[in-house]
């Protein structure tokens, strides 16, 4: 079987960021930011996922955490896109339902290879330690956007933001640890366009 690993580089005049990921891991991650809350994320994701994932970046953190955080998430749909190469053989679609103490999110995603978001949370706090809340959502957008993934993700309920985050990064993990699973029992693409 053909490896699915990425390796991303990117620089700009606000971030550097190279990163690394394998999509057949162990749950292996090796995380720097600059950003704790950020690295906390993208550890349950490669945990929950199941991915082998290196990130180090440098971003101007100094004036916020926005383009580092963005950067990241471009870096990271353009490793799944490049991972997953033709999609022949992937399962593409995945939900799950996550529970994270009194808070509940829903994640559905299809790798379509067209992007869009749906993000239905309702934040109680505008930070969580240092991190801006609404820099959750940009993460999202750029990820969407250069993985060309549809992702859906609905907080039915929750009053703690911490724990609302992590339900929405330990969906994200679930569902796209079971939509890259390569299934024996498709050959090809698995759309009847017969493209992704």
């Amino acid at each position: 079987m053909k490896k699915r690993i990425a390796k991303i580089e990117r620089k700009t005049k606000e971030t550097q960021i190279e990163l690394v990921l394998n999509i057949d891991g162990e749950g292996i991650c090796n995380v720097s930011t600059g950003i704790g809350f950020l690295d906390h994320m993208l550890e349950l994701l490669t945990k929950h996922a199941l991915f082998n994932l290196d990130i180090t970046a440098h971003g101007d953190i100094q004036v916020d955490g926005h383009h580092t955080v963005e950067d990241i998430g471009i870096c990271l749909g353009l490793g799944i896109k490049e991972a997953l190469g033709d999609k022949k053989g992937i399962r593409r679609f995945s939900n799950a339902s996550i529970p994270m103490q009194e808070t509940l999110a829903n994640v559905a995603i299809d790798i379509s290879g067209r992007s869009a978001l749906v993000f239905n949370a309702n934040f109680h706090n505008e930070k969580i330690g240092n991190f801006d809340v609404e820099l959750i959502r940009e993460f999202l957008e750029a990820f969407t956007t250069n993985a060309g993934v549809n992702l859906h993700i609905n907080i039915s309920y929750g009053t703690n933001s911490h724990h609302m985050a992590e339900a929405v990064f330990k969906g994200m993990a679930k569902v796209l640890c079971e939509a890259v699973r390569l299934d024996e029992r498709i050959t090809g693409i698995p759309s009847t366009k017969g493209v992704l």
